[in-house]
């Protein structure tokens, strides 16, 4: 599934999930509203004509005790005006609803008409005495009985009414419930699927950073955590990166091999060319005049230079393709660390340059070290101090213990090395911007050491401030074990 695929239908998952409660939501407002239209329709207009029907009731009441009094044609129809106006609200009240009541109203409101318009025939020819006789004993018992019926109709509309607005709030409690549990449920599945976007997107893209940042460090063969087999775009990738790492380890083991053999080749004609000049020099072939001998005094230093350089990249190369051997054995320190001192005393005092060896801590008195390499490093590091420190200045070899470690540090108060620079100065043949003394070098020392304090199990670390000095720390296993520095792995370094 690709990438676009997969956050296509993660949106769309997305969007289903949120809009399922939304739908629900509406469908219970929608119903909510019917039954508000419903009670508004029903329930209230029949309270309303309940209302009207009262006073249609009371209307009658009046008129009926003229109906003896006044027998006339005006009273008549008042009497069957209001009459008519009281069935009709009673009949919209049935339309309304479904009492039990109704049918028994009905029938005293067509004895209310029926004894109404005999009381009136009665009047009407003078019987008097009998028309309000019928009055008093049909008319005015029924006009009750309607009005009796009629609030027993009002007493059910109530409850109804009642029960109809207690439906509705528990309809709309239940709807709310419902909304919430819906929406949190929605809100969690939205969370998930968000999260498995992220995961299928950030994993992948992390592991490609990882694997660019491997590859920049030198760390060609940086396993990959994304199968090239993958059918999107990550696995396009991944089988891009793979195929660029194999090509630059090819790359890589080729250069190593090439300085290599160059470097091998080129050290025999030096090794001759030295060896010729010394021979000159002792007047093996005859006698040199003073201006031949300059030229083959400055010939010798030269193929000494030389002779240096192809050294050095015999060591890194050994290094870099994982033969830098070591020959630990057991040293004893105090001596170790004295001996440097004395070889170092004599330049400091020529270059005028303080120089202390410190001891911090309990140390120990046994290291398994490869002497003729460690010594090699902190020769190179203290050599560097010495070079770039000005007359006045101080170069320190601090020892420290550490667990089951050592750790040596050069620090001196030259001239220091800009903060940008600092990330390449274990690289081969980099020189940085503070050799202001003339002296340049191949750029091999720095890169050497790394190689040799990584083949002991150690690694080694640069701090520096420019105009304040620089400070080389090796951190060292009190014992190192023999073996091979492993191919491609990166130095370790603290830069500040």
């Amino acid at each position: 599934m690709t990438l676009r695929i997969r956050l296509a239908l993660g949106i769309a998952a997305i969007a289903l999930v949120m809009g399922v409660p939304l739908t629900l939501a509406l469908r219970s407002v929608q119903q909510l509203r019917a039954d508000t239209e419903r009670l508004s329709n029903v329930e209230f207009r029949a309270a309303v004509f309940l209302g009207r029907a009262r006073t249609s009731i009371q209307e009658v009441n009046q008129t009926r005790n003229f109906i003896s009094l006044f027998p006339t044609a005006q009273t008549e129809a008042q009497f069957r005006t209001r009459l008519d106006t009281l069935n009709a609200h009673v009949d919209s009240l049935g339309a309304l609803t479904t009492a039990a009541t109704l049918p028994r109203m009905r029938t005293a409101l067509r004895i209310v008409a029926d004894e109404a318009n005999a009381a009136m025939r009665l009047a009407a020819s003078g019987r008097t005495a009998l028309a309000d006789s019928i009055v008093d004993r049909e008319v005015a018992p029924a006009l009750v009985e309607v009005e009796r019926i009629l609030a027993l109709t009002e007493q059910a509309l109530q409850e109804q009414t009642r029960e109809r607005v207690g439906a509705i709030a528990q309809q709309t409690q239940a709807a709310r419930r419902s909304a919430l549990f819906l929406v949190a449920a929605a809100g969690v599945l939205a969370v998930l699927i968000g999260l498995w976007l992220t995961q299928s997107i950030s994993g992948p893209i992390d592991e490609l950073d990882a694997g660019m940042r491997a590859v920049s460090g030198g760390d060609f063969g940086h396993p990959l955590g994304i199968a090239a087999s993958r059918r999107d775009e990550f696995g396009r990738l991944a089988a891009s990166y793979n195929s660029m790492a194999m090509q630059l380890r090819e790359l890589d083991r080729l250069k190593a091999e090439f300085v290599s053999v160059a470097s091998h080749e080129l050290k025999t004609p030096i090794n001759v060319i030295t060896g010729y000049l010394q021979l000159l020099k002792e007047n093996v072939y005859g006698p040199l005049t003073e201006r031949q001998t300059e030229v083959v005094d400055t010939l010798a230093a030269q193929g000494k230079a030389l002779g240096r350089l192809v050294r050095g990249l015999l060591d890194v190369s050994r290094f870099e393709a994982g033969g830098g051997r070591i020959d630990p054995r057991p040293i004893p320190l105090p001596a170790f660390l004295g001996d440097l001192e004395r070889t170092f005393r004599v330049l400091a005092i020529q270059r005028e340059v303080s120089f202390e060896v410190s001891r911090e801590g309990e140390l120990p008195a046994e290291v398994t070290w490869d002497p003729e390499q460690i010594n090699e490093v902190l020769g190179n590091l203290l050599s560097n101090a010495f070079k770039f420190t000005p007359r006045g200045g101080s170069v320190r070899l601090l020892v420290q213990a550490g667990a089951d470690a050592v750790q040596l540090t050069v620090a001196d108060t030259g001239a220091g090395i800009p903060a940008a620079q600092l990330p390449y100065v274990f690289e081969k043949f980099y020189t940085a911007d503070n050799q202001t003394t003339g002296l340049k070098g191949t750029g091999l020392g720095l890169a050497i050491a790394k190689g040799i304090a990584m083949a002991h199990g150690g690694g080694i670390t640069v701090q520096s401030a420019v105009g304040v000095g620089t400070s080389f720390t090796i951190h060292l296993p009190v014992r190192a074990t023999a073996g091979r520095l492993p191919t491609g792995r990166p130095a370790e370094q603290s830069l500040s």
